[in-house]
């Protein structure tokens, strides 16, 4: 199946706002602890060392965060894409999973100026999208019912 870069940049775009919910929905419920806001961030750097499955999964963000950044620079600038640093910074204060794709959706939009085929998925392809799509959605409505 052909993928539109139209079509990609609109995904991207969900997947975004998707993230904005999960995380800052979690952020909001952290935050309703009766913490001070100094403590709250103090807290919870903390809470991320608090076991092995935390320490892991901040881990494997951090190291992913690193090809992730580089990527995005490099590829603005190819691009000639003005406020990476909008992405970056935003990566820290809003959350990475909401600026990364958000930064694909433009860069799909410049793309498709020129290129408006972003490539082909094959049927397993896709399954395996739609797949983590709904497992991620479910994991993440089950944290904000927590």
């Amino acid at each position: 199946m052909t993928i539109q870069r139209s079509t990609l940049s609109w995904v991207y775009g969900l997947v975004a706002l998707l993230a904005l919910i999960g995380t800052w929905g979690n952020n909001f419920h952290y935050a309703s602890l009766g913490l001070s806001p100094m403590d709250v961030n103090i807290q919870f750097w903390k809470d991320t060392l608090a076991n092995p499955a935390s320490r892991s999964i901040t881990v494997d963000i951090f190291f992913l965060s690193i090809p992730v950044t580089l990527w995005m620079m490099m590829e603005a600038r190819r691009l000639q894409m003005r406020g990476i640093w909008f992405y970056l910074i935003g990566s820290l204060l809003i959350a990475v999973s909401v600026t990364v794709p958000l930064f694909m959706a433009l860069r799909e939009r410049r793309l498709a100026v020129t290129q408006p085929e972003a490539g082909t998925l094959n049927a397993a392809e896709m399954v395996w999208a739609l797949v983590l799509g709904i497992g991620v959605l479910v994991y993440t409505a089950r944290t904000l019912a927590l």
